[in-house]
């Protein structure tokens, strides 16, 4: 019997060639995608999230509003305004070291608040990082205490950071903990632990009305919202752009950093009111949370009310309105300079129509504002001097990541021009915020601030805080009687500096106090007994050159950290 077997034809020459041509374009085109992944990604999100999270063109926020005319029995307690910017640096704040660009950049209207009031000279952030200080400040607790310990990043963010390393080949790498990636909790899913009892809860239950405009960045799970966390009413910051990045108002300025560019990919012109759908905020995201927060001054002017206006600014994108811009172009040179300063102006001048808005309502002399930042300003903008004269950025514990501008302005209890040497912490607003509302703090846990308002006025002597600490991972931090140790376990370096002769951290003395530095680290040890385990493990290990921007190249002998996110 004969088996016929039988064979594909052969292709014809041409069909050969043609067949070889679409290969090596595929090849091409993937290779080419490949070196390009960034770009593309960069690109490419922000058209999926158009799609999986759609942006309503116009919302509204329907602030409550209390009574019309004033109560037969007025309630005297103050009204409470809490304002917090976004990684704004030490320098950025003219009074306190000159202002940004050397100066070219004055911040008249947050400086009258400490004039008209109390400047700190020595307050300090409860973490280097954003997330971290926002659940102490809310809480008046370490966040360690609950597990809160680092931030959460956006979905992919670690692949992202990953791939721009890559490509940058930088000398020194981020280090990213595979095993641990599944344990992660992004932004969608991480938040603040229910049982936690924030300042607005504590108010709230004062009978205060409470209100927060802007970032939240402590959860948007059921539980951890603003909403559910004591405020009545939350204008929530949803996406990071300030305005759409090609609207014709806008001025941009964009680094080639992992987090820029991360920031850029992932964010929307989005906010939301009380949970409501996304939608377009109604204009250049500072002004826009002005205008609403003096619709909540103008609406409860005769109640008491706990403002959060926990603004964006000046965390990047950079984004300014150009008319800002144009106005500081003639005494700034370099464009993210610019960019950076015309947002500044803007933070500026939100401050000045909120103190407008409460002297056109009759509220001034009765209205304790503070003002703060959740931490230094951020080498990744590449901006040199923000944060001068101190050395580090944030995501460090050297004094360029956690020493930052604090004031407070109350005229019937605090004396203009009052200058507060004694270190102050962002623990300390919980408690001064509730002793000011006559509001019961809770008792069954532990509260690591003090109300620092008899300190100010004087009715109470001492100090405030004989010890402080910061914790980030293997990055911990003790300040004691002036002592301050640094240390990490990532590549085992420590740090030890005397900040009272040494304010800027230039001498390390750590082989010269022994006897300090075990001291310190006992301290450092007994306080870490006291904290709980981490909600979510860190992944990302990012290196971090404590005296130089992120645009300035490593050179052997640079001090640097590294940040576990």
């Amino acid at each position: 019997m004969i088996v016929r077997v039988s064979h594909p034809p052969l292709l014809s020459g041409s069909k050969m060639k043609k067949t070889t041509a679409i290969i090596f374009f595929l090849l091409f085109i993937g290779i080419l995608g490949w070196q390009n992944r960034i770009n593309i990604t960069v690109w490419a999100i922000p058209k999926i999230l158009n799609i999986v999270r759609p942006v309503l063109s116009e919302g509204s926020s329907s602030w409550k509003e209390g009574p019309v005319v004033p109560n037969k029995t007025p309630d005297n307690r103050p009204n409470i305004i809490l304002i917090l910017a976004d990684d704004l640096g030490f320098n950025d704040v003219s009074l306190y070291n000159g202002g940004a660009g050397s100066g070219s950049l004055l911040t008249p209207n947050i400086d009258q608040i400490a004039k008209d009031g109390v400047m700190f000279k020595n307050g300090y952030a409860a973490n280097a990082m954003c997330a971290p200080s926002r659940a102490s400040i809310m809480t008046g607790r370490y966040s360690t205490r609950f597990g809160f310990e680092f931030t959460p990043l956006f979905p992919g963010a670690v692949q992202l950071m990953k791939w721009i390393d890559d490509i940058q080949d930088n000398e020194l790498k981020i280090e990213i903990e595979e095993k641990l990636y599944e344990d992660v909790k992004d932004i969608f899913s991480a938040g603040i632990p229910t049982e936690e009892i924030t300042i607005a809860e504590v108010l709230k239950d004062a009978g205060y009305y409470t209100a927060h405009i802007g970032k939240w960045h402590l959860g948007r799970v059921d539980g951890s919202h603003p909403n559910d966390q004591g405020f009545d009413d939350s204008l929530f910051m949803e996406g990071g752009l300030y305005l759409p990045e090609n609207d014709k108002r806008v001025v941009n300025a964009k680094t080639d950093h992992a987090v820029d560019n991360m920031i850029w990919a992932r964010s929307q012109f989005s906010a939301s009111f009380n949970k409501s759908p996304n939608f377009a905020p109604g204009g250049y995201l500072t002004d826009y949370y002005t205008d609403e927060a003096i619709q909540v001054i103008e609406k409860n002017k005769y109640r008491p009310f706990f403002l959060y206006l926990a603004h964006w600014a000046v965390h990047n994108p950079l984004q300014a309105l150009k008319s800002d811009v144009t106005a500081i172009s003639h005494h700034t040179t370099g464009h993210n300079l610019q960019v950076y300063s015309g947002m500044i102006t803007a933070l500026d001048r939100s401050v000045g129509r909120i103190v407008d808005a409460l002297e056109k309502n009759g509220l001034t002399d009765n209205t304790l504002i503070i003002i703060t930042s959740d931490n230094g300003g951020a080498s990744y903008i590449e901006l040199a001097d923000i944060n001068n004269p101190y050395r580090g950025w944030k995501l460090t514990h050297f004094e360029g990541g956690t020493h930052i501008p604090f004031m407070a302005k109350w005229p019937d209890q605090i004396e203009a021009g009052t200058k507060f040497i004694p270190v102050v912490h962002h623990n300390d607003i919980f408690q001064t915020i509730a002793a000011a509302g006559n509001a019961n703090v809770p008792t069954d846990r532990i509260l690591d601030g003090v109300d620092f308002l008899p300190f100010v006025n004087g009715s109470k002597d001492g100090i405030l805080h004989e010890t402080l600490f910061w914790r980030q991972g293997h990055q911990q931090t003790v300040l004691h009687q002036g002592w301050k140790l640094i240390r990490t376990s990532k590549a085992e370096q420590k740090w030890l500096f005397h900040l009272e002769e040494d304010p800027t951290e230039q001498n390390n003395l750590i082989s010269d106090y022994p006897d300090k530095v075990k001291l310190l680290e006992q301290l450092l040890d007994k306080h870490n007994l006291e904290q709980v385990e981490p909600l979510w493990p860190s992944v990302v290990n990012a290196p971090i050159l404590i005296d130089k921007h992120t645009g300035q190249e490593y050179e052997k002998d640079d001090e640097y950290i590294y940040w576990p996110n």
